[in-house]
């Protein structure tokens, strides 16, 4: 069984190698400027896609190292970019997609995945066919190899469409997706101004700071790339302490892998209550408080 695993993304196409490796013949793609993320993944060979990089060209390329190698199954990695290039290829490839695997089996021809369903609000394990998957960052761990893969270089074709300017999003430069304990605030903190208290209390516990949806999006108290949710980051810390977060479906849907889920909040029927491990109903200005003098 030979399978692609794709992302623009180094870091995440090599988390995907390292979870195949032992269950199939794996060639890996990723951009140029990703080379150093995904050299050492454990691949049998790694193809590099150089040039100006735009789901259209890039979904072009993979074809054509699908029929190079006759590979059985596909693996892009979900990002925005990943899912409009696994779209592209369903049409182009006329393969089925199955979409936010977690998990993925082979036995007998058959494979066996899991997946959200409903925007995360269910876990769905199903038996398929399919051979074109997009598969959830954080699905392993990368690893390192001892020896570099082999690689080859592919230039990509010139887009049809082309930007005529660039304006790169606001990042405040962390990886929530290797964090191992993450302080995460929604609207219930107030204002941006109430911050400080959470980031206080991320520092005492050596965590992140992250946010839901409206928080990173709509008010801008924190910037884009530490929202956590279905639109956002899937993160699996060991502790995931949520500040006024009330818990709707999309947000959920980020935090599964979450060992340890601690929720403050002082809507005693907020729907985060449902999902954590630990719950306080309160006003987080009074217990975070004291949650930091305690530490």
């Amino acid at each position: 069984m030979k399978a692609i695993v794709f992302s623009e993304d180094g870091e995440i196409a090599s988390q995907m190698v390292n979870y195949l490796k032992g269950k199939a013949e794996v060639i890996a793609s990723t951009l140029t400027e990703e080379k150093e993320k995904c050299i050492r993944a454990g691949a049998e060979k790694l193809y590099l896609l150089s040039g100006i990089a735009e789901p259209e060209n890039i979904s072009e390329a993979i074809s054509e190292i699908k029929n190079a190698t006759g590979a059985d199954y596909i693996f892009i990695g979900s990002t925005a970019n990943g899912r409009d290039i696994a779209g592209i290829l369903s049409a182009k490839e006329d393969m089925k997609p199955i979409s936010e695997i977690t998990s993925f089996e082979i036995n007998d021809g058959k494979a066996t995945v899991t997946r959200f369903l409903y925007g995360g609000k269910a876990v769905s394990t199903e038996e398929t066919s399919a051979t074109l998957y997009v598969y959830a960052p954080g699905i392993s761990e990368s690893a390192r190899a001892e020896s570099d893969t082999p690689t080859e270089t592919i230039q990509l074709k010139e887009p049809s469409v082309k930007p005529e300017s660039e304006e790169p999003k606001t990042s405040g430069g962390v990886d929530l997706e290797k964090a191992k304990i993450i302080v995460s605030v929604g609207r219930g903190l107030g204002s941006k101004e109430g911050l400080g208290i959470a980031e206080e209390l991320a520092k005492k516990v050596n965590g992140e700071i992250a946010g839901s949806r409206p928080v990173c999006l709509d008010y801008h108290w924190l910037s884009e790339d530490r929202q956590v949710g279905l639109s956002g980051k899937k993160v699996k810390p060991k502790v995931y302490i949520a500040l006024g977060i009330s818990g709707q479906i999309q947000h959920i849907a980020g935090i599964r892998g979450a060992k340890t889920v601690i929720a403050i909040n002082k809507d005693k029927s907020a729907p985060i209550f449902e999902e954590c491990d630990y719950g306080i109903v309160g006003d987080l200005f009074q217990i975070v408080p004291k949650l930091i003098s305690a530490l």
